[in-house]
Formats: structure tokens, sequence, C-alpha cells
């Protein structure tokens, strides 16, 4: 048992847990009451929709995919509601025509991706300037708010004890992810193509289907959470959300999902947005800026991606010294058993 107990402390996932538990530890001797339980519901609040978008983001990168225009979609999906609730048009439409915006621009990248064969990079990359564009054009640097009580209660309110409902939207989403993700032939389907196309598809999975399938989820979880960010400020402006896709992808690259795809898992991203909530937090009590706290992030996020490729290269290093030790001691015997 303490032989698994090491091998996963010496995992990248190990070394998350040590990194928080400094960081949770730092911030309880700055602040004592910081474990309180309102306290961590409120951690979690602040950034909760982004936390959303990093489980379905998590599957896309381990596809070998990424995509960059998540927070641009969230904003054009809160725009959308806002502007047409700002019309006058009645507000189930409006949340409708919100979720609507997401399948479009989801299922519009993933046929770009899947069918047309254009990298993902460039084409979310797109997307991320150019719905951010139609944002502001809806709003025309304006703020349109004043949203039914019931909506606004919905993302301010408790609902299941301390807990706010996308709170516990997000809970319930993780586990129905982590099913997914490690139980179902679809999650295999995930890490094979991620690993190669060509594998999988000779294999017969349906890779253009999968990709399709993933990039309609995340455009529609990125509406979701798009609209649940409207409910928690009341309000929506043409650049709310702007700049949250460098915490998405952060999160889940420092969790140890690979950026070459094929890698990773759920519970080691849950360490790394434990780890960026707790740190922003943390630097929030030395009172330092929110641009220092986003090039805190960007640090993390380009060592998210170099250390694990020089721990994996200094382990590739290792092994080859360590077969041609072995294979120079063979030969050494060989020459002394045969004089």
């Amino acid at each position: 048992m303490w032989r698994r107990v090491w091998a996963r402390l010496k995992s990248w996932e190990g070394l998350l847990l040590v990194i928080l538990v400094v960081i949770i530890t730092f911030n309880v001797l700055k602040t004592p009451h910081y474990l309180e339980v309102d306290n961590l519901v409120n951690l979690f609040k602040l950034h909760i929709e982004k936390l959303i978008v990093a489980l379905v983001m998590t599957f896309i990168i381990i596809n070998a995919e990424i995509d960059l225009s998540v927070a641009s979609v969230m904003g054009l999906a809160g725009v959308v509601m806002a502007y047409l609730w700002g019309k006058g048009i009645p507000f189930p439409i409006d949340l409708a025509a919100g979720m609507l915006t997401g399948l479009v621009i989801g299922a519009f990248n993933g046929f770009m991706v899947a069918y047309v064969g254009l990298p993902s990079l460039i084409v979310t990359l797109a997307g991320l300037i150019g719905f951010r564009g139609m944002s502001h054009v809806f709003m025309e640097n304006r703020s349109i708010g004043e949203f039914p009580d019931w909506f606004n209660h919905l993302g301010q309110d408790p609902v299941v004890g301390p807990l706010p409902f996308s709170l516990v939207a997000f809970f319930v989403l993780l586990v129905v992810a982590l099913v997914i993700l490690q139980w179902s032939s679809f999650g295999r389907y995930v890490f094979v193509i991620g690993n190669s196309r060509d594998v999988a598809r000779y294999s017969g999975v349906n890779v253009r289907r999968v990709k399709m399938t993933l990039f309609i989820t995340s455009g529609v979880i990125s509406a979701f959470a798009g609209l649940l960010l409207a409910a928690r400020l009341t309000a929506m402006r043409g650049d709310t959300a702007q700049g949250g896709e460098l915490d998405i992808i952060t999160m889940v690259l420092l969790g140890g999902v690979s950026i070459f795809g094929g890698s990773g898992s759920l519970v080691g991203v849950l360490l790394s947005i434990l780890i960026i909530l707790n740190l922003r937090n943390g630097m929030g009590l030395l009172n330092l800026t929110a641009e220092a706290q986003t090039g805190a992030v960007g640090l993390l996020l380009i060592l998210s991606v170099l250390v694990p490729n020089m721990a994996r290269g200094l382990q590739e290093w290792w092994g080859r010294r360590q077969r041609a030790r072995h294979a120079l001691a063979a030969e050494s015997r060989k020459e002394v058993s045969h004089p």
C-alpha cells in the first residue's frame, strides 16, 4: 500500500497536492478564518463559470485540440440574452437564444475542425476575436441589466446549504465528466484520438463525430457558463469574461493534461483549479493588483507546459543512460565468461 501511496506522491498530481498544501498553509497564516465555509464558497463563486468551462476544455485538449473562443462565447451568449431582454423579448426566449448561440458556435467550430480539416487553433483564435467583436457591436459600450429577480437570486443566493446554483452545477458536471472520461467508451475514444488520429480511424472510431461532439459541447457549456455569469453580475457588457480563456487553459495544462493530447486526468485538473483559486486569493491578501495576478497565472501557463516536457525529456535521457549502462555491463560479463 505504501508503495502505491509513494508512487502517487511522485506523480504530477502528487506535486500539485504539495503545492496546494503550501499555498493554503500560507493563506491560513495570513488569515486565520481562511478555511471557514463562507470564505471557501466565495473562493469558488468568484471564478465558478471558468471552472465549469475547464471541465469540457479538459476533454478537448486530451483530444489534441484547443478551443480559444470559450471566453468570447461566454460573453456573447450573455450579451445576446441581455440584448434581447433590453428589447422587451420575454426572458425565457432570451435564455434560449443565449444557449442557442453557444450551440451554433460549437457546431461551426466542430464542422470547421472535424470536416473541413482546419486547425482548431486557427478556427477558435478567429472565434476569440470575432465573437468578442460581435459582443461589442451588440452592447455599444453600454451595460444591460435589471434581469428578473429570480435570475439574479439564482446567480447569487444559496440553493443547497451555503452553495449557490452555479457551484452545485459545477459539482454535478464534474461527476458526469469524470464518469464519461474514465469509464465510458466515448472517454476512451477521446484518449485514443488524442494519441493518434490515424490509429483511432483504423480502429473504427468515428473521429469526426467525436470531435464534432466535443466542440458542440464546448459551445453549449460555455454559453451556459456565460448565462451563469450574467446572473452573478446582474448585468452584461461587451467585455464581460474577456481574457477568461487564459485561466481556463492554465487550469487544464497545470493539471497535467498534455498540450499534445492523449494524456491527462480530471483529478489533476481539480487540484490545479484549487491551486489557482487559492493562489489568486493569497495574492489578493498581499494586496497585489489584478494585473499581477494575471501575470502569475500566465507564468503558471508557461511552467505547466515547460516543466512536464523537461521532466519527460530528463526521464527519457535517464532511461537511455541506464539501458546503455546495462548493455555495457552485459558485454563486459560476456568478455569475462568467454576469454
